[in-house]
């Protein structure tokens, strides 16, 4: 019985080493890594965007939203001038470009129009990986982000590899069981240096709290100190 286990584990350590190697093993040339707010790539993959750049990939962060409803006190129009400064910080400390799209947050939607907008962004970047949000989520914006990604990726003949990464786990993202690892040790500060820099959001906490330990829990099931998680889209063309 101890072999059969230990046989099955190490069968289990292989199968998640494997699969992340097919995200930071350098043949990527370009990455999306679409969020549904300000702050939302570099919490879940912020660390896989950083191993990335080193590898040389071209990576480029996709805000749905500016973050107008994320303020309290301040007006849409206030919360998302501030937002969009703060993103664009993030963004230029990780060395990445970033791209708006016209939704609003807390009132983002599911329409011909938005799929048209998301279909447009895909097919005028070409990525060929895409990183986005996890569709069970307790949060309307991240799961209304993952449903416009996914019917994007689809119209494009899922030309890209699709993951998706997890946002506060148990409390937005839920029902979680990642195939996907990426040991982000090396840049873990720098991940937290640059999701910090969203200052009105207030992140040391909850979700430093949140992130660093799902990174450690992640890092434990990897055989690393930290990683961040994915759960990679079947059906990608090869």
């Amino acid at each position: 019985m101890k072999r059969l286990l230990l046989t099955t584990l190490c069968i289990l350590a292989s199968f998640c080493c494997i699969y992340s190697q097919d995200i930071i093993n350098g043949h990527y040339k370009k990455a999306l890594v679409i969020g549904a707010h300000p702050d939302d790539p570099e919490t879940m993959a912020g660390g896989t965007i950083l191993k990335l750049k080193e590898q040389g990939c071209d990576v480029v962060v996709v805000y749905l939203t500016r973050g107008e409803a994320g303020i309290r006190g301040k007006s849409h129009e206030e919360a998302a001038t501030i937002r969009t400064e703060e993103g664009k910080k993030a963004c230029e400390y990780m060395g990445v470009r970033l791209e708006f799209l016209s939704q609003i947050d807390g009132a983002t939607v599911v329409t011909p129009e938005a799929y048209k907008e998301m279909e447009n962004l895909l097919k005028k970047e070409n990525p060929d990986l895409i990183i986005t949000h996890w569709p069970i989520d307790g949060h309307r914006d991240h799961r209304n982000c993952a449903i416009l990604v996914f019917d994007a990726w689809n119209s494009c003949d899922r030309a890209s590899d699709l993951y998706y990464a997890e946002v506060m786990t148990g409390h937005q993202s839920l029902n979680f069981a990642p195939n996907s690892y990426v040991d982000i040790t090396s840049v873990k500060e720098q991940k937290t240096t640059a999701y910090l820099m969203h200052e009105s959001q207030k992140l040391v906490g909850e979700v430093t709290y949140y992130h660093d330990t799902m990174e450690a829990m992640r890092g434990i099931e990897f055989d690393c100190k930290y990683a961040e998680s994915f759960i990679r889209q079947t059906n990608n063309k090869q």
